[in-house]
């Protein structure tokens, strides 16, 4: 793809704050919330440990702050972008990489949604939380399921030439409906009992196929041009960890929204309500099984590129999101099956996480300036 880059007037060396302001969100492309996204699941994964939840409280409440200040930054640059530098903006959505990302907006607002729902109550209360999080689980979810049918579309319908080749971002467009039926089962238990709770939960389950479904077709689409092709290598390697976000999301989101049937379903129905519990376990059980598999792919893939001398960019944040879904799963399939390992496992990956996430967030910052470069 060619981009524009917006240059001064010939013998114009001035400039002014208004045009630096202008200028460094020429490029705000819409792979940036990946960083709200990862800060996000740091906050949430905090709150689903079997271990250590009150010493790690005013941990998630910091990292939440950052996560929403940090949507409300992007938010407000992504439509200055928009609407200053149109024409940049709708190559980048035009782009076969690129427009994948179109999913982080959505991913972003339900993750700091479901933030706000589980620790935002201890600063701005539960009823502010409850309301804030469901505006923005309906924003993100409607944004979601658009970008999980529209992209796909506009990949079918474009020029053979131009579609590009399979890439783990390709996921970014579809597993955002896995999302908001996750950060949708949080959401039950303080919807009205009766039919309005039996709805929700009917929604999720629809958004869980919707994501599961799309997500592993595309999944096998980048397995298979892994093997024929290698796998991705550079700055792209990192992508290869956005698989795991797949598998760890459906396992919190089967889990939670089985947990979440027992509030709906009561006394002769009760049975619905078990066996749904019980699919989420089973679920989980396989699903962790192949997501160990794409772990150690993820790792091995990292390891050679980092071998390669893999530059910096904002794929490592790849690094976080996926693997902080991979720590609920495991909290929630652990919680479910009253499995020490299983919990023990989950807070491992959270170190891992915390730690990965720490170094992606200071060196994003140190190198912003480059990052915002076309």
């Amino acid at each position: 793809m060619t981009v524009l880059v917006d240059t001064p007037p010939r013998g114009s060396t001035r400039q002014t704050p208004e045009n630096v302001g202008a200028q460094s969100i020429a490029h705000i492309t819409p792979n940036w919330f990946g960083a709200v996204m990862g800060t996000g699941i740091v906050a949430t994964a905090a709150t689903t440990l079997p271990v250590g939840a009150a010493v790690l409280r005013p941990f998630a409440i910091a990292v939440w702050v950052v996560a929403v200040l940090m949507l409300l930054v992007l938010t407000i640059a992504f439509a200055g972008h928009w609407f200053q530098h149109t024409d940049h903006a709708r190559a980048y959505a035009r782009h076969p990489v690129m427009g994948h990302f179109y999913g982080a907006p959505a991913m972003a607002l339900l993750t700091v949604g479901a933030a706000t729902l589980l620790v935002g109550g201890d600063v701005i209360g539960e009823y502010p939380a409850v309301w804030t999080d469901g505006l923005l689980w309906c924003a993100g979810t409607t944004i979601g399921v658009a970008t999980s049918v529209w992209l796909p579309y506009s990949m079918m319908t474009r020029p053979a030439g131009d579609r590009g080749v399979a890439m783990p971002c390709w996921l970014m467009s579809v597993v955002p409906p896995m999302v908001s039926a996750t950060t949708g089962a949080l959401l039950i238990g303080h919807l009205p009992t009766g039919q309005v709770r039996l709805t929700m939960l009917c929604a999720c389950y629809g958004l869980f196929g919707l994501g599961l479904i799309l997500g592993m077709i595309t999944m096998t689409l980048v397995y298979a041009r892994a093997v024929h092709d290698g796998p991705p290598a550079g700055a792209a390697a990192p992508t290869f960890w956005i698989t795991l976000g797949l598998i760890g999301q459906s396992i919190t989101a089967a889990n939670l929204l089985g947990g979440a049937a027992a509030g709906v379903f009561d006394g002769d129905q009760a049975g619905i309500a078990l066996g749904l519990r019980v699919f989420g376990i089973g679920y989980g059980m396989v699903m962790a099984g192949f997501g160990t598999a794409m772990f150690a792919l993820a790792v091995a893939v990292t390891v050679r590129a980092v071998r390669r001398r893999m530059p910096f960019a904002l794929t490592w944040w790849s690094f976080t999101f996926p693997v902080g879904t991979c720590v609920t799963g495991l909290a929630a399939l652990g919680k479910g099956l009253d499995a020490r390992g299983v919990e023990a496992a989950s807070v491992v990956l959270f170190v891992a996480l915390v730690a990965a996430w720490g170094l992606v967030a200071a060196m994003t910052v140190a190198r912003r300036r480059e990052l915002l470069a076309p």
